[in-house]
């Protein structure tokens, strides 16, 4: 089972370990995958996505994931957009993208075997968000002894949870669940900025793309750290990429010919989310 991504990525990756158990969903069987040729809609971008997970997909098209569809619909001559809402819960992958609804998820970490990844369009990190004027402002890492003693939020089975545990910080964090149903509840990175702004924690551990909206929404004065040097424990860097269906190799081709092509503009689209990004030396790229 992948269960070392960022929190929307491992809820993904649960889901789909559940679904690779089941029985390949009927319109996948019937469809010939792999004999009749690649399934890809040439007219239209077909996207399976979360109906509520900001920011990464929302169906007001609001999300950072919807604003790269967009961009990959015009570089492919796709004439719209259309999606397969699908809470990230167990059965995504199967209900959407091996159903043959959609032709594409938008964010998939790299290394899971469920879907073909492409090339990754970039890099991020877990973070820490810590208040200004806490004297904790230029805490670098997890280990930081100055963070003992400290109520620090983290998302139940994350990475920086079991690197939690190490430096000895479980016993006083608060700890948030790792699945919701974002449809009928808020966010819990959205849950743990406001517990940063009513006291209620000293500084949170999360994905960075989540961190990076919510604390810009919040305008609180937070510091957004990059968890970048941690010595043990779990990875806190991962590499996104978009999924297809192992059978669609030239749309994975065609899908990294505009990763290649329109990087820059990739970028600005997740800068403007507040997105961290980096680089292959963990070095922040800001524009």
């Amino acid at each position: 089972m992948f269960v070392f991504g960022p929190l929307r990525i491992l809820q993904l990756a649960l889901a789909a370990a559940f679904a690779a158990c089941l029985p390949v969903a009927a319109g996948a069987q019937g469809a010939g995958l792999g004999a009749a040729g690649e399934l890809v809609d040439p007219d239209v971008l077909r996207v399976c996505a979360d109906p509520s997970n900001m920011p990464f997909t929302d169906k007001s098209g609001e999300g950072f994931e919807n604003k790269l569809a967009e961009l990959v619909a015009k570089e492919t001559g796709r004439k719209s957009v259309a999606y397969t809402w699908f809470p990230m819960v167990m059965g995504f992958v199967r209900n959407t993208l091996r159903a043959n609804h959609c032709d594409v998820i938008m964010g998939y970490a790299q290394g899971d075997e469920l879907v073909q990844n492409t090339n990754p369009y970039y890099r991020s990190t877990y973070v820490l968000v810590l208040p200004k004027g806490s004297g904790l402002e230029d805490v670098e890492t997890i280990e930081d002894p100055r963070l003992k003693g400290k109520r620090l939020g983290v998302v139940q089975a994350t990475p920086p949870s079991s690197n939690m545990a190490v430096a000895g910080l479980m016993k006083t964090a608060k700890i948030y669940p790792l699945t919701i149903d974002t449809r009928l509840a808020p966010s819990m990175a959205e849950v743990m900025i406001k517990d940063l702004k009513a006291g209620t924690i000293d500084g949170a551990a999360l994905w960075g793309p989540m961190a990076g909206y919510y604390v810009r929404k919040s305008g609180l004065d937070l510091v957004v750290v990059p968890l970048v040097k941690e010595k043990t424990g779990s990875r806190m860097v991962y590499r996104i990429t978009m999924g297809v269906r192992p059978s669609d190799q030239e749309w994975k081709r065609t899908l990294n010919r505009v990763i290649k092509d329109k990087q820059e503009d990739i970028n600005r689209i997740l800068l403007d989310y507040g997105v961290p990004l980096l680089d292959e030396r963990d070095q922040p790229i800001t524009q």
